[in-house]
């Protein structure tokens, strides 16, 4: 027996399955045309929302900045790393969220590793966590010390249960999502918020896909709901809509200074780059100047969702431009796929473990960089494709 049989075994299962994860590599700018493999195909799965990643002004701001402040900030930010630039992110973002302060960090992955075992550190804390959170949100709560508790999803009367569990909790924190990555489903947050009120816990929702898709601007799924002020820690990611990479919290001045004492990837990782920064200033102030963008992301969402569904699919319970397309096994998910990208079309099959055993899907995602003849050419791919493998 080698000490790697394990490995070769796993990978052996993983492609009988249907579950190998072959990952096609793209060769040009991000946008609604893209190069993948060589083929120039309709982009429909990235998370270029707002079409931002290719824009020329976060190009030529990533490139001043460089110019400014060099390749890398050479530190942690707790040491010798913290350069202007990352306060003016921080100011912006703030100004953005409607917040008194925000910590910027390396990714939105690493904002919520940063933000939860730093907030519930004991055992005499109690975390409450929807049971279909991203894996980022799992990783975090898995590194704090606090008990665990999860409550079913989206399900305000199951979250009360738990934390009427949790009654001699020390410090309490409910944790959820936003937009649900793979169904493209929205938390309550106006009952979190209640039950937040009634039972004494903190509040935390990641909005990684909510940052520039939902509310006045893409401000996000709290002014979207109108419960902005409510939420104590608005967890975002720079790497979607706003078409770059890094993440960041916002809140309170005292919570953000807390972190800043606290928070490890803070603490221990090196800090974002100056590319980086400045093309997230630039993203930004897009959206402050202009929600033109967001208005059509979704108009391209409404043209999609209400073809596709008149063609026959499934598309779940998608509020956003967030549009999984249902096919249930696997094998028929992935053989979808490749047919699709033979004929021009760039779009995913997602299955197991990322979604559960007999849910997967081609996870659709819309942009505002899609024009509506490229819309409506997918959608007549889909239904041949439909048709050739008898989904429709």
């Amino acid at each position: 027996m080698g000490k790697f049989d394990f490995i070769d075994a796993e990978i052996s299962r993983l492609k009988e399955a249907g579950l190998y994860n072959n990952v096609r590599t793209i060769e040009s700018p991000q946008g609604a045309w893209i190069r993948v493999d060589g083929k120039k195909v309709l982009n429909m799965c990235s998370n270029n929302y707002l079409g931002l990643a290719g824009e020329k002004r976060l190009v030529d701001k990533a490139k001043e900045y460089m110019d400014l402040y060099g390749a890398g900030p050479g530190a942690v930010r707790s040491i010798a790393g913290t350069m202007s630039f990352h306060y003016e992110l921080e100011k912006k973002l703030s100004e953005f969220k409607e917040t008194e302060d925000t910590l910027s960090l390396q990714s939105g992955f690493v904002t919520n590793q940063a933000v939860i075992p730093s907030i519930v550190s004991s055992a005499d804390d109690a975390v409450f966590t929807d049971e279909l959170n991203h894996a980022s949100i799992i990783d975090g709560v898995r590194l704090s010390k606090a008990k665990r508790y999860i409550y079913k999803h989206n399900d305000p009367a199951s979250l009360e249960e738990k934390l009427k569990e949790a009654s001699d909790a020390k410090n309490k924190l409910i944790i959820t999502d936003g937009v649900f990555s793979m169904d493209g489903d929205i938390a309550p947050l106006k009952e979190i918020c209640d039950l937040a009120d009634r039972y004494g816990a903190m509040t935390m929702v990641d909005d990684a896909h909510g940052e520039g898709v939902l509310g006045p601007h893409g401000r996000g799924i709290a002014h979207h709901l109108g419960v902005h002020g409510r939420i104590d820690f608005e967890v975002g990611t720079l790497s979607k809509a706003f078409g770059i990479v890094g993440g960041f919290v916002s809140g309170k001045k005292s919570v953000i200074d807390f972190l800043r004492q606290k928070a490890r990837p803070f603490l221990f990782s090196s800090a974002v780059t100056p590319a980086d920064a400045g093309a997230s200033l630039a993203a930004v102030e897009i959206l402050q100047e202009s929600d033109e963008r967001v208005k059509k992301l979704w108009s391209n969402t409404g043209l999609f969702k209400e073809g596709i569904k008149k063609l026959g699919f499934d598309t779940g319970i998608s509020v956003t431009p967030i549009t999984p397309v249902m096919l249930g096994e696997a094998s028929l998910a992935q053989a979808f796929s490749r047919r699709l990208f033979e004929k021009g079309i760039f779009a995913m099959s997602i299955g197991f473990p990322t979604v559960p055993r007999g849910k997967a899907r081609i996870r659709v995602m819309i942009s505002a960089s899609h024009s509506e003849e490229d819309l409506r050419w997918a959608l007549g791919i889909f239904e041949e494709t439909g048709k050739e493998l008898g989904v429709i």
